[in-house]
Parts: structure tokens; sequence; C-alpha cells
């Protein structure tokens, strides 16, 4: 029995005050403490910028990954105001740092719309740092304060310098705390660069310039494109083949509301729409996405009845086949978005449904209109993508699973677990017939189900559903995964809550892994999104030593496993070629046993570059996938080819 607490009154309440509570609890503010929790840091700053760019007051923005892996973002915005603030008595400056839901965006006067929106972000970011230091140059003075350790003041402001009348903006300068962040404190030039080319793509003719000052050979990269979205959907059309020359730019504004749209359709068979409002990724669509898409849809009907491309007894082409091939940016600029869904990245504003349905309706229809030869191509794409639909539908049909009264349509070769919980249930993607007995053999038959696959699957990169369909492996994975796919992919009936895929440690394994990872990206994105989808980490090496075993994942951890054993004569080692050569037993203790194994979530932190990484390595062009294999070949140097 449990201990009962007899004490129980208002001393036990805790009241976190000021940044303490940021530091008690910091994935409340920037989501986790992991290397993306770091990122965000950054993010937070910069959104400020780009805030003073969005009231135009901004044209540059630099960010500088220092020596000692601090990070300062400078702005030529307005600069924060150096005044004291009426209410808590200190300079406004340090009211925003030192104060959380302190800033200039919840009045409405300050900025027209921000991305920034909670008004936590430049105390978070104070609170999370080992020191932080703020410049502001405002009426050809140079203001300064400094915060250490978690957000207390230590140099109040003061003026420090003076400097041109002209010049005016905000540099902060901050160094993370390792307290707070124990697993990296080091900065990712990648995904700086990644997340940095996107903001300049969003604001047109903002100049964003990322430098990385820790090595001798420093980077320096400025990002600027005067055509905004539409130099976007250029850069992720770049390895794909356009069906039409032109960029389908279009824009309007309703009600304060803003709406931005460019796109451009290609040979592809896979859509990529991409939505944003107020420079936030809106992955999760929303009422901007669902306005876009309506009117895309009623648009290219239209104009095949009144061009007679659809004759009167025809089915209308549905949303998926008008979208087939299709690339787009969509942009919301919203003065009070309100955002839902699961991870609060899906916009829920139900006004702006009709108003991106009607900015997108006039300027796509009048480009129809005025372009009849590219009108053509597009609705005759969407038509054939219906046909091919047709041809689907049949072939699903032999994906989909019984009901409970009628005989069991399980594939064959799937060996299944007998629990029916699925929050509790793993599925297993085995490459070979060989290394799916072994791991029949040593599996956990209750939650535990096992689907060998012959070979590698179909490139779904170049095909449509109906082949794909057509494929025997494809198709017992639909099978077994319970969801079906397509118009009636339903995720409630996913029968497994992680799908692993365990393939041989060599390049024959890299492919089939990034050819399941392509099929699961284009046909099941949301089992992606969700989390349930993992690689297993297979052994590549196998130590005996003194009537013990050892195994070591990669190179390093099998030269640092030796150094650790004396009279390493006594050992032996061997490499593993494959699964295959691995008994059931050592594939259970290694690979699959909850208590030892290494599994690797896949995740969508940037949808954008995993499909481009897709298109590179699985589309139609050689010279991007060239390109790739060269500028990774550090990585595969060791695998055996």
């Amino acid at each position: 029995m449990e201990e009962k607490i007899e004490h129980y009154d208002a001393s036990d309440i805790q009241v976190l005050e000021g940044l303490e509570a940021v530091r008690k609890r910091p994935g409340m503010y920037i989501g986790s403490t992991s290397s993306k929790g770091l990122h965000h840091l950054v993010w937070e700053i910069v959104d400020n910028a780009i805030d003073e760019a969005l009231a135009g007051y901004c044209d540059d923005i630099e960010i500088i990954i220092n020596p000692d892996n601090s990070v300062t973002v400078k702005d030529d915005g307005r600069g924060i105001p150096t005044g004291i603030h009426q209410k808590t008595g200190l300079s406004t400056v340090e009211t925003v740092y030192t104060v959380l839901h302190a800033g200039g965006k919840f009045g409405g006067g300050g900025y027209k719309v921000s991305g920034g929106l909670h008004g936590v972000g430049a105390s978070v970011v104070n609170a999370l740092s080992k020191w932080v230091e703020v410049k502001v140059y405002q009426n050809s003075q140079v203001y300064k304060i400094r915060f250490e350790n978690g957000g207390h003041t230590v140099e109040p402001l003061a003026v420090v310098d003076s400097c041109s009348i002209d010049r005016t903006g905000t540099t902060v300068t901050f160094k993370p705390d390792p307290e707070i962040f124990k697993e990296t404190t080091v900065f990712d030039y990648e995904t700086l660069k990644t997340r940095i080319r996107e903001l300049a793509f969003l604001n047109r003719g903002l100049r964003i310039i990322l430098c990385d000052d820790r090595s001798e050979e420093k980077k320096k990269e400025i990002f600027v494109y005067e055509g905004g979205i539409s130099a976007y959907v250029e850069m992720l059309n770049k390895n794909k083949t356009p069906i039409h020359e032109k960029i389908i730019h279009l824009s309007g504004e309703e009600d304060k509301i803003s709406i931005e749209v460019a796109l451009q359709y290609n040979s592809g068979y896979s859509s990529n729409i991409y939505s944003f409002t107020n420079n936030i990724s809106t992955y999760e669509g929303g009422t901007h996405e669902d306005g876009v898409k309506r009117s895309l849809t009623k648009i290219i009907n239209n104009y095949a009845r009144n061009n007679k491309m659809l004759k009167d007894n025809d089915e209308s082409l549905s949303g998926d086949d008008v979208r087939e091939g299709l690339t787009m940016i969509i942009s919301c600029k919203h003065p009070d978005p309100q955002f839902e869904g699961q991870t609060k990245t899906k916009l829920g504003n139900s006004e702006v449904r009709k108003i991106a349905d009607d900015v997108f309706s006039k300027g796509f229809e009048r480009f129809l209109l005025e372009n009849p030869d590219a009108a053509k191509i597009i609705v005759e794409k969407g038509m054939t993508a219906a046909r091919a639909r047709v041809a689907a539908k049949k072939a699903r049909d032999l994906t989909r699973r019984k009901t409970v009264l009628e005989v069991t349509s399980l594939p064959g070769k799937l060996a299944d677990c007998s629990s029916k919980n699925a929050e509790e249930c793993e599925i297993f993607i085995v490459e070979g017939d060989s290394a799916g007995g072994s791991a029949k053999s040593g599996r956990n038959p209750k939650t535990q189900a096992i689907l060998p696959l012959r070979g590698k699957i179909l490139n779904v990169e170049k095909a449509r559903l109906d082949r794909i369909l057509g494929n025997n492996e494809i198709r017992s994975m639909i099978t077994a995964f319970g969801t079906g796919i397509g118009e009636e992919f339903d995720i409630s009936k996913l029968r497994y809550h992680k799908i692993v895929i365990m393939t041989d440690a060599d390049v024959d394994g890299s492919h089939i892994r990034i050819l399941l990872l392509t099929f699961f990206y284009r046909y099941f994105k949301p089992l992606v999104e969700q989390g349930y989808i993992y690689a297993a980490q297979p052994p590549l090496y196998k130590i005996e030593y003194n009537k013990k075993l050892y195994y070591a994942y990669s190179d390093e951890e099998c030269d640092q496993i030796v150094a650790q054993l004396p009279d390493s004569t006594k050992m032996r080692i061997s490499r593993y070629k494959g699964l295959g050569e691995m008994d059931a037993e050592e594939l259970w203790d290694t690979t699959m046993n909850i208590e030892n194994r290494i599994l690797l979530k896949i995740t969508m932190d940037d949808a954008m570059m995993a499909d481009k990484v897709l298109t590179d390595l699985m589309g139609e062009e050689v010279e991007p996938r060239r390109e790739f294999i060269e500028k990774n070949a550090k990585f595969v140097e060791n695998l055996d080819v």
C-alpha cells in the first residue's frame, strides 16, 4: 500500500517565478532539449528579426556561429526600444529579455503580422543560455546589456558607444547552457542553412547571411531571392521535368489577410504541397491549404468541361488527379493566426478558407485562359491520372483485408504476432528469406511479426499507384499494415505501432532501405510523420573472447572493444556480411530484443529536404544521383560493394 501524504496546504504549491519556470520545464517552451531544441533558440531570435522585415523595417539579417559555438544574430531593423517600460520600471530591452510574454506582438500596434507569436522568444533564449549580450543601435548611440546564468542581468542597459544616425537594429549573441542542453551544444551548419534558405524564399528580397567562423576555413553564404516562393518552386523542381515552362505565381489580399501561391507541374506522379503561415511551416495543412486545393480541383474541372476535354457524362477529376506531379508553395500572412492539430502546425482560422479559394480561383482561372497550351497539358495530366486511379482501385481490392467474418487475407509469408493490441505490436520488414527464417525463429511471437521481402521492391518514384499495386512485395506490406492505401487510407486501422526496416549493413541493404523509405514517404506519409517507422541497426562485428560474445555496431566501436580487452591474440573477430549469417539467437540478442537493440526512428524534421533527397536518389535524372553519391562517399566507403 502506498504511503499517504498527511500534509497538503498552500505551502505545497510551488510558484516558479519568471525565467525559473523556463529552466525547470524547457520542453514546454522549445519542444525538447535535444539538438532540435538547441537550434530552436536560433529561430526564436531570428523570428524577431524577420518580424521587423515583415513590418517593412529590415532588409538584412546576419547569423554567425562563433568560434566558441555561441551564435550572433544581427538585423538592421528599428532596434528594440530602449526607454523605460512603464509597467516593469526596467528598460524595455531588459523587460523583453527577462519577462515572459513581453513583446510587441500582443497589442496589434507593433506588428501587422508576426512569426514570433507568443512573445516568449527572447526571454526563453535568455533563460536557457549561459550568457546573452544584446546591443541596440538607435539615435546615433550603441546600447548594451548583458545577462548571465539563466537570465540574470549583470550589466544593465547603458550607452557604450556612438554610431551613425542611419545605423539602427539589434545584435544578439547567446551561448546555450550545457546544463540544459546535455545532449549537445554544437550547432549544425546544414540545419541552420536549410531553415535560413527557406526564410529567404518566403520573404522576397530579404537578404540573410549565414557565417560559420568555427574553423580556419570560414563559411559564408548569402541567401536572397527576388523571385520569392517562385524561386522556391524552381529549386524543388530542379531535378524534375516540368511539363509547362512558366511557374504560376498568384497573390491577393482580403481583410488584411494575404495569400500567395506558386506552382508548377512536373512529369512525376507525387504531389508536393508545402504551406506556411507568417513563415511558420504548417505541414499539417489547414484552412489556407484547403481553400487552394478546393479551388484547384474546381477550376481545372470547369476548364476541362468548358473546353470539351471532359464530356457531359464523364466523371469529374478528383483532387488527387489534379494534384499529380504538382509542386506548390502556399504562403499566408495573417494578423491573428490560430493554430491547431497534433503539433500546432495546422492553420485553423475558418475565414482563410474562402479567402484562399477566392484569391487562387481568380489568378489560376486567368492563367489557364491566357495560356491554353499549358492548360491543355495540365488537364491531360489530370485525366491520365484519373484513368490510372480507376485501374488502381481494381488493384487495391487485392490488398484489402477481409473482415473477421471472412477468410483471412494476410500474405502467406507473414509470420504474424498473436497480440491484437497495436500499441505493443511491431512488424519487421526483413531482407531475404534466410534472415526472415532467423527472425521468425528468434522473435517474441506475441508482439513481433516478421514479413520477409524477396529482392528489391519497385522504385515508386518512377511509377503510378496502379503499377505499384501490381508489385507482390508492396501488396504484402499494405495488406499486413491494415490501413489501406490512397483514398481508403485509415491510420486508426494500423495493426503495428512499430514498422521496422531490417536490412543488411551493405550497399544493397541501404538501397532496399531507401526504396522502402521512398514508398512510405510517398504513400504512407502519416506513418512517418507520427513516428511509426524505424530502421533496425544490426551489428557489423562479433567479437569472441574468453567464451564471451561482444557485438560492435561500427568500426569505431569494434576498435574500442578490442582496445579494452587484454591479450587480444585470444579473440576472434567476425564481420557480418548480412543478416542471414546470424542464427536466431544472435539476431534476437543484437537486433530484436528491446533490452539490447538499437532502433533509429525515421522522422520528417524537414519534409522538403527529404523530398529532394528522394528525388535525387530515385528520380529519372542521373546527374543529381551521381553528385549525391560523390558528396556522401565518406558514409559508404567502408561498406561491402
